[in-house]
């Protein structure tokens, strides 16, 4: 289960993790079948003015951070804290610092990343190992799909290298991959927010009717070869997924369980090419 401490954004930020902590409270042990992550690094405050502390990755933030995310969970540790973001101003030494504390506390189990780059990934884990004892990062969170591939360059490598599992979020690209098209022609629904911002240039609705052909063709359904495919990729331990509807989790479970045949899986390749791997994609 993963959130973030603002999720629910302006006055209701806090909100999704005070919804998992009121779910948490009818008991059952729901708890103990919850693999928990939350993340710090967003604006806190009341007043929606980041004065210093009220946000990113220093340690007087951090130790906030988490007591209040556990009031709101309901819960006495978090399983994965991870870093919404990587932090300019504040050093691995601290961070790693405030962390251990934590750990010791059994306030949380392990840390990870959001939306770190390959070369903060091997900074964060290589400051940890000095250390000595600091586990470092286990798992980095970020944006990778069939149609965002770049984490493929440098961060899933890096990911892989230090052991840490790849978690993608938008999985389907905020709808793209969803068969968003076929849903326009025949349920007469219309693409909304990034999926129709891509949609407006030509080269990505050709590409994205090829994709829906493709899949037409071998009989499978877009949103579930989307998941299928990440579950394919070297180091992914599972995309997120958020479904609105008990249709799309059924979906979602769908995937998991999907076989996609090399014939299919290079027909994907052709329509969605990777940037290849570093540094040939960009050097010899």
């Amino acid at each position: 289960m993963n959130t973030a401490n603002v999720y629910g954004w302006g006055e209701n930020k806090g909100r999704t993790e005070s919804i998992i902590g009121n779910w948490f409270a009818k008991g059952g042990d729901r708890r103990d079948k919850v693999v928990l992550a939350t993340k710090v690094y967003g604006n806190m405050g009341a007043d929606g003015e980041a004065w210093p502390n009220h946000d990113k990755l220093s340690a007087v933030n951090i130790r906030r951070a988490v007591d209040a995310s556990l009031k709101r969970l309901q819960t006495d540790h978090i399983d994965v804290y991870q870093f919404h973001h990587i932090d300019r101003q504040t050093s691995f030494e601290e961070i790693w610092q405030a962390i251990d504390v934590l750990v010791q506390q059994g306030k949380i189990l392990y840390a990870g990343s959001s939306n770190f780059p390959g070369y903060k990934i091997a900074q964060a884990n290589e400051i940890a190992a000095r250390r000595g004892g600091t586990i470092g990062l286990v798992s980095e969170q970020c944006l990778y799909n069939l149609a965002e591939r770049r984490a493929e360059m440098e961060v899933i490598p890096a990911a892989q290298d230090y052991g840490l599992g790849v978690i993608p979020w938008s999985p389907l690209h905020g709808g793209l991959l969803g068969g968003v098209l076929k849903k326009e022609a025949t349920q007469g629904r219309r693409a909304s927010g990034r999926a129709a911002d891509a949609l407006a240039d030509t080269t990505v609705r050709a590409q994205i009717q090829a994709y829906e052909d493709l899949l037409d063709k071998h009989g499978v359904k877009p949103g579930e070869a989307a998941l299928a495919w990440l579950l394919t990729r070297p180091g992914v331990t599972g995309p997120i997924v958020g479904p609105r509807t008990a249709e799309q989790l059924e979906s979602a479970l769908r995937a998991a369980e999907l076989e996609l045949s090399e014939e299919l899986l290079s027909g994907l390749d052709e329509i969605f090419p990777g940037p290849g791997p570093s540094p040939e994609a960009f050097a010899w």
